[in-house]
């Protein structure tokens, strides 16, 4: 009954402790009736005769083994197991066709399969301890990827922080700016999840394929850093330059003009792509327009092709207006209107909207004669995506 709660070599000393007081056999007859070993009874008793010798050496008494002693690791017995697993794992692996994992789940079961094919016997839980000593782990897909880096990318954030930090701190407008994602208008299914009565969801159509016949939302957002306000301008028609400016207009005609004690200068943080990218002459031709009718200068910084997730918007304006909606079918364009409007954070984020009917041309050309005649003057650091543009005299 006690030795079960006992570790090995209290056991072992127990039994031979009795082994000794029985005398000649007394080994043979521990053994038989605690089911140990000789030899290790045979221990025991060699750790009793030099219990005296072993007290003085400090921490031997408590040691359950002989330093070393135990089934060793399989990466001790095997020191090329590692190699051979991480050669299984490793990244650059998978645009190897001949790889074993090319083509099937990287899970340790997997693993297991193919190192007993090489005559490795390996558990799952060995591989998988071994797999965090790699410095592996169990990780899903990250939409992190938008292409090639570009080598002034880290330059670039820098020019337009510093961009930024000269306009706040003498008190002038900045705005970040970009399309938000299409979204259907109908009774369709939107992502995530709210409180409702049990057993009654809201009921939407079982498909949402793409059909020109259905009408789409295009939120074009304006984020004032400054104040942290939002302003979104909700379209009916297509995402063209035309349209991005236009918003901004509506947003310094009605805010941004009464706010900032009608500013003369306004700087604008864009993406390098869309509507408001820096190839986009439609974009520069409607704000030398908004320049010359409300006699303001017009500085433009768009971030490096790839970066759109760094831009402020994305994070302080549209996440939280997903949020806001979500689980709620976006059945008519009043209802975004009205969704878009309600979104506020803890923080002080408050967001204004309205609906956008106007219908926009896509395709429209700007000559070369009047890109010359703009007003634009590009900076000496990658000019094409850091400028400023001024009223023209006329």
């Amino acid at each position: 009954m006690i030795l079960p709660e006992m570790n090995e070599r209290q056991r072992r000393i127990i039994a031979a402790s009795e082994a000794m007081e029985l005398g000649y056999g007394g080994v043979s007859a521990l053994a038989e009736i605690t089911g140990l070993s000789r030899n290790t009874i045979l221990r025991g008793v060699e750790d009793l005769k030099s219990a005296k010798k072993s007290s003085k050496r400090e921490g031997e008494p408590t040691r359950v083994r002989k330093a070393g002693g135990g089934r060793k690791k399989v990466s001790d017995t095997h020191p090329e197991i590692k190699a051979a697993i991480e050669s299984l794992v490793e990244p650059d692996a998978r645009g190897d066709p001949e790889s074993p994992l090319r083509w099937t789940c990287k899970s340790v079961r997997n693993i297991s399969d193919l190192l007993k094919g090489e005559g490795y016997d390996v558990s799952r839980q060995t591989i998988a301890n071994i797999l965090h000593e790699l410095e592996f782990s169990l990780q899903g897909n990250r939409k992190t990827k938008e292409g090639k880096d570009h080598p002034d990318r880290d330059q670039q954030f820098r020019f337009i922080n510093k961009s930024v930090k000269v306009f706040l701190k003498a008190k002038l407008p900045v705005i970040s700016v970009d399309t938000k994602k299409k979204e259907l208008v109908g009774s369709y299914k939107n992502q995530g999840q709210e409180w409702t009565a049990k057993g009654s969801p809201v009921e939407v159509n079982g498909h949402d394929f793409p059909d020109p016949s259905v009408p789409k939302a295009v939120p074009y957002g304006i984020y004032d850093i400054g104040s942290d306000k939002g302003w979104i301008s909700v379209g009916i028609s297509a995402d063209t330059a035309e349209f991005a400016v236009n918003t901004i207009r509506k947003w310094w005609k009605i805010s941004g003009s009464k706010n900032y004690g009608k500013a003369k200068d306004l700087l604008i943080c864009a993406d390098a792509g869309g509507s408001n990218g820096y190839r986009s002459t439609l974009w520069k031709r409607e704000l030398q327009k908004l320049a010359n009718e409300f006699k303001i200068k017009i500085s433009v910084r768009h971030f490096p092709p790839g970066t759109s997730k760094w831009n402020k918007i994305e994070h302080r304006l549209f996440s939280f207006v997903t949020i806001n909606w979500r689980g709620k079918p976006l059945v008519s364009y009043q209802v975004i209107v009205q969704l878009i409007a309600a979104t506020k954070t803890r923080s002080g984020l408050t967001v204004k909207a309205y609906m956008d009917k106007r219908k926009y041309k896509k395709g429209i050309k700007v000559s070369k004669d009047e890109l010359e005649r703009m007003n634009i003057q590009k900076e000496a650091f990658h000019g094409e995506w850091n400028y400023s543009i001024k009223p023209q005299i006329l």
